[in-house]
């Protein structure tokens, strides 16, 4: 159809399509021209609207809805931070509880170290101790005083002669002394006197010796942990 010639409305056809089939056909004879632009009508305009506000209704949700979630987000980033202190907090006690049980450890080792060697140093004075008391004689019925100032001397005297035995090498003694306090006026029974001999050979003669004296008695002093004397009381004759 040649420019400028009018285009009349066919009976029956809406106003939309002859706008359409106008539009198409100006396309065509000028495809070299933009496409053309189909006017709207006002229906479009308020659907299109109404859509556009729906669309700024849901963002400004989603909106509010990420708002609260950045607030909540600050909330949980506190809590966190809180609870990496408190972790931390509990990892450096934990770190000083770990050197106190260290140190106590070390401590438990050395006194267990300390105890095992009381307990050998204890059984050594023990065996000493028994070794000693071996060498040890009670003698009764020694009137006080008569050994006069000098126990060692009247005992290295005395003792051979009222057991008969002579010693070789010499009676020796670590130490003598009569048991108990000093009696008052000389009242009551002589105190016993006990001797620690150097040689347990020369206590068991002693012991196993006939006395010469019935009023002079001789007897190994009571080792730990007994209740009775190894042996009894030997009577003593002296002539």
């Amino acid at each position: 159809m040649p420019r400028g010639k009018t285009v009349g409305r066919t009976p029956g056809k809406p106003a939309r399509h002859l706008l359409f089939s106008e539009a198409l056909r100006q396309w065509k004879h000028h495809s070299k021209e933009d496409p053309p632009t189909f006017p709207r009508s006002s229906m479009a305009d308020d659907t299109q609207g109404a859509t556009m506000d729906r669309i700024l209704q849901e963002i400004s949700a989603v909106t509010r809805k990420l708002e609260g979630m950045d607030s909540a987000m600050v909330v949980l980033t506190a809590e966190t931070r809180s609870m990496r202190l408190d972790i931390e907090g509990f990892q450096s006690q934990i770190s000083r509880l770990d050197q106190r049980v260290a140190t106590v450890e070390t401590q438990v080792a050395s006194w267990i170290d300390r105890d095992q060697e009381l307990l050998h140093l204890r059984s050594k004075l023990i065996d000493l101790e028994d070794r000693s008391r071996k060498n040890n004689v009670r003698l009764l019925g020694f009137p006080e005083g008569i050994q006069g100032a000098d126990m060692f001397s009247y005992l290295r005297e005395t003792l051979p002669k009222l057991t008969e035995i002579t010693f070789d090498p010499a009676l020796e003694f670590q130490r003598a002394h009569r048991l108990g306090p000093k009696r008052q006026n000389g009242n009551g029974r002589p105190r016993p006197i006990i001797v620690c001999l150097l040689r347990h050979t020369q206590a068991r003669q002693l012991l196993r010796a006939p006395w010469k004296s019935d009023s002079q008695l001789i007897s190994p002093k009571r080792l730990p942990n007994e209740g009775k004397p190894s042996y009894p009381f030997v009577p003593v004759s002296v002539t």
